[in-house]
């Protein structure tokens, strides 16, 4: 029995440290990771992009499509490039509800170590009056026929 327990146990730790960390994070932390160099991934839609602005240099990927659906696999090979799972990564969406959905895809299906979720999206950016950039077109950000 004592035995089993100590592979139970063992077998819980591997599995806790395998597992991303994902932290929720606010606009000032936001700022000073971006400016360290972590990648910023707006997940919003072009239209939401267009609408607002963006963080600048945020990398646009969209997660959730005009119509609600999603396609994690395709989604997840865009992350790739902007970012490995050894790297840390923040996303960003309208309001920080998208982002939880996200978080999980990249910490359970592709093995992200860590995964910063900005509380409050974009809105929360904006209100505080925080510097934001113009959105670029689809046609600059994405290749000529690929669909983003």
């Amino acid at each position: 029995m004592v035995r089993r327990l100590g592979f139970s146990f063992f077998v819980l730790l591997f599995a806790l440290s395998v597992r991303a960390d994902v932290v929720d994070i606010d606009n000032a932390e936001l700022a000073r990771l971006s400016a360290a160099g972590v990648p910023v991934i707006d997940i919003r839609t072009e239209g939401e992009w267009q609408e607002t602005g963006i963080v600048a240099g945020s990398k646009l990927l969209t997660f959730v499509d005009e119509r609600g659906r999603t396609d994690s696999p395709a989604w997840l090979e865009k992350v790739r490039g902007v970012a490995g799972p050894d790297q840390p990564v923040i996303l960003i969406c309208r309001s920080g509800k998208r982002t939880k959905a996200a978080s999980r895809v990249l910490s359970q299906e592709a093995g992200y170590g860590k995964v910063y979720s900005v509380q409050g999206g974009i809105l929360a950016w904006a209100k505080e009056g925080r510097p934001m950039a113009p959105a670029p077109s689809a046609q600059a950000t994405c290749a000529a026929g690929a669909r983003c």
